[in-house]
């Protein structure tokens, strides 16, 4: 991990505040400070004259990650100015123009210069936590773009069918052979530490409830080890009320994809705005369902439910307890619930059944044909290339014996877009 993003997980994001106006100065550190995600590392008054100037120097040696640039809706040229020069001298630095939402011309030529985001003037801090939760999302994006930390996220499409025992045993199976994986429970009632013989001192609530104090070894510390190596970050043991915002999920996850290979969230039988937005900061979504009509029929709904967010691009089925039907193909599952089938774990009770009992994930049993699909699947999922746009590209686990002559489908994954 880097320097920087170090900094950002103890203290927050770095920036740098730069206005021709005192008061709105005061004004803008407040409101930086207020959010609990940023601190001002560098404000002040007056704007850079050339690309020698030192407050270009000022703003590389602060290590400032975005700058506020505050536009005079009466004389909005200098701001203007001096956004193109903080491009150009500092093509890292994310620039954020503050100005009068009612001006268009100014936005648009502020967008042109090299602003990323345009902020009313009168914004409230709300709005600076979105725009801030934004910036996060985009650190993640580049991350995971750059092939580390992909989120893949498990739901049920009825309750019963196994999401959290696939959720599971895929993150056993991607942390024996693929990397650093931590896997987060975040179902109503969490039930992954029973399925790894574990008992938790602390959960996810606890996690939500500590972001504004969190760093890396307060993460480590919230976190149970299984003796494989995967970390859980366990869930709820009973009911709870929580309802964690799109900002401080994004926090979450921003702290997780820095010290992780891979998250695996399950999310189980939740169907909620928290569900939608831990989809939207996935790289893909797995819906695990049954070849039953009531089963199918609920993972329509659910696709239906998802297209209201990002995480309608990357939602793709997994048929748990597979068995072939005749005359009942994947076109007809893919059909019935307008969303790709992804992989097909085989059915067999008699051996996972026992593996959820004893608490002994059945990906580290060898000789067992559903042991292998587990490892299978998180093998495609570690597997994925990453296209030019930053979109995981993941093959299709159709019944390739029988599909030889069929070209092989391609999933794209659209990267994260945290808080929107």
């Amino acid at each position: 991990m880097t320097m920087d993003s170090e900094n950002r997980l103890m203290h927050g994001i770095a920036v740098a505040v730069l206005t021709e106006d005192r008061e709105q100065s005061v004004v803008l550190n407040t409101r930086v400070e207020s959010t609990h995600m940023a601190r001002t590392v560098l404000s002040h008054v007056g704007f850079p004259m050339g690309p020698s100037d030192a407050v270009l120097r000022q703003v590389l040696d602060q290590r400032a990650e975005i700058v506020l640039v505050d536009i005079d809706p009466q004389n909005p040229q200098r701001a203007i100015r001096a956004i193109e020069m903080i491009h150009a001298a500092a093509g890292d630095v994310t620039i954020f123009a503050v100005g009068e939402m009612t001006q268009p011309t100014i936005i648009v030529s502020a967008m042109r210069a090299g602003a990323r985001e345009f902020l009313d003037r009168g914004a409230s801090r709300e709005s600076m936590i979105e725009a801030f939760t934004r910036f996060t999302a985009s650190l993640s994006r580049a991350q995971r773009s750059a092939g580390k930390a992909r989120v893949f996220t498990f739901l049920n499409a009825k309750g019963g069918v196994g999401a959290t025992t696939t959720a599971v045993n895929t993150a056993v199976a991607l942390e024996q052979s693929h990397g650093r994986v931590v896997l987060v429970d975040f179902a109503p009632i969490g039930h992954a530490a029973l399925q790894l013989n574990l008992r938790p001192q602390f959960t996810v609530i606890d996690a939500l409830q500590n972001l504004h104090r969190m760093d890396v070894s307060l993460l480590d510390g919230l976190m149970t080890h299984y003796r494989s190596g995967l970390h859980l970050l366990a869930g709820a043991q009973q009911p709870h009320s929580v309802a964690p915002t799109a900002s401080e999920l994004a926090r979450l996850f921003d702290l997780l994809v820095s010290q992780y290979n891979f998250v695996v969230v399950d999310c189980s039988g939740r169907l909620d705005a928290t569900m939608q937005m831990v989809c939207d900061l996935s790289n893909a979504v797995l819906m695990v369902a049954q070849t039953d009509v009531v089963s199918l029929w609920s993972a329509g709904r659910i696709q239906t439910f998802l297209q209201e967010g990002a995480g309608r691009d990357r939602l793709r089925i997994v048929l748990n307890r597979y068995k072939k039907i005749p005359g009942f193909t994947e076109e007809d599952v893919e059909k019935a619930t307008n969303c790709k089938v992804l992989w097909k774990i085989p059915n067999n009770f008699q051996v996972v059944g026992p593996a959820i009992d004893k608490g002994s994930p059945v990906a580290l049993q060898e000789g067992h044909e559903v042991g292998r699909s587990y490892q299978g699947l998180a093998a495609e999922l570690a597997g994925a290339t990453t296209a030019a746009d930053g979109a995981l590209s993941l093959v299709y686990q159709h019944d390739k014996a029988e599909d030889k002559k069929r070209p092989a489908g391609r999933l794209i994954v659209s990267p994260v877009r945290a808080g929107q």
